[in-house]
């Protein structure tokens, strides 16, 4: 098949990779020349705006995947993109997008005779070589039409992907997947601070780390990459204690929430990376003055 792939970074670069050496043809633009231009070293197609993206797509069906981060920017390239397009072509949403956002996008787009999938993607900057989870929502006929490109970005034809429902719900499975990887994460760092801290014993993190790897319960993909960055960084020297979050665990909270879904994990997971952004907060310096206040314990000034 040929596709077009908007948003040429980290993640969009690999998938290209990925779907060329399948045998894809690939037609890629990003407003860095410089990503643009890697692209066409490999082999695939790079151009430099959107018009020449779509005239390089000759299928009768063209399908062009949106990696750009969520929000305004997806909206705004499937603005450009329209007037370019013609009835029967497919938008994909490869992105974090909202799923209401998802829902919206496909309801204005059916009318005009469009189609409109999203994909939730996972598998980060390692899936060029393993491959990436797709969990795909849309309508039928639109995503069968597609089930060649999604074989060969997943682990396996048979593995990793599939059509879990209509509109929205690729990227409200992906929104979970985030929220429960947000929990997995935050365990696994306190386990970790647990460890560290017991001073008398010096334990070597990333050797427990790579016994954990083989036979343990806890035994993950991502427990394999924190034993390699142990391995390389036992310390963490050079770090600053600061975790951004791009938006997903943020809304399984409040889809928890809406839902009446208990979720402490996930939800104290996404207050600890907010807490990790304060610098000297004002959260723990009112509780300080309060012990001095009603105890008389000593505050440690700055």
């Amino acid at each position: 098949m040929e596709i077009g792939l908007i948003g040429l970074g980290k993640m969009g670069g690999n998938m290209a990779e990925r779907l060329r050496l399948a045998g894809h043809k690939v037609v890629g633009f990003d407003f860095n020349p410089q990503a643009t231009a890697k692209l066409t070293a490999t082999g695939a197609v790079g151009v430099n705006s959107l018009e020449d993206l779509v005239k390089n797509l000759t299928a009768e069906k063209r399908a062009i995947w949106i990696m750009v981060p969520a929000g305004d920017p997806v909206d705004e390239t499937i603005a450009k993109l329209k007037p370019l397009m013609k009835q029967g072509d497919i938008f994909i949403d490869g992105g974090n997008s909202n799923y209401k956002d998802t829902i919206r996008r496909h309801d204005e787009l059916k009318p005009q005779g469009f189609e409109f999938v999203d994909v939730g993607t996972s598998g980060g900057v390692w899936g060029l070589q393993e491959g990436y989870s797709l969990m795909i929502g849309g309508d039928e006929e639109p995503v069968k039409y597609l089930s060649p490109i999604f074989e060969a970005l997943a682990p396996a034809a048979d593995k990793g992907w599939g059509h879990v429902g209509p509109t929205g719900s690729g990227h409200f499975t992906k929104m979970v997947h985030n929220g429960i990887e947000y929990g997995m994460m935050q365990a696994f760092a306190e386990g970790f601070a647990i460890l560290k801290a017991k001073e008398s014993l010096n334990l070597d993190l990333a050797q427990i780390s790579e016994i954990w790897r083989h036979g343990s319960v806890v035994r993950s993909w991502l427990l394999d990459l924190t034993a390699e960055a142990l391995k390389e960084n036992p310390n963490l020297e050079g770090l600053a204690a600061y975790v951004p979050d791009s938006g997903e665990g943020r809304w399984t909270v409040f889809e928890a929430i809406d839902l009446n879904i208990s979720a402490p994990v996930i939800t104290e997971a996404l207050i600890r990376r907010l807490r990790s952004r304060e610098d000297n907060n004002y959260t723990d310096r009112a509780l300080s003055i309060m012990r001095n206040a009603f105890g008389g314990h000593a505050v440690k000034k700055s």
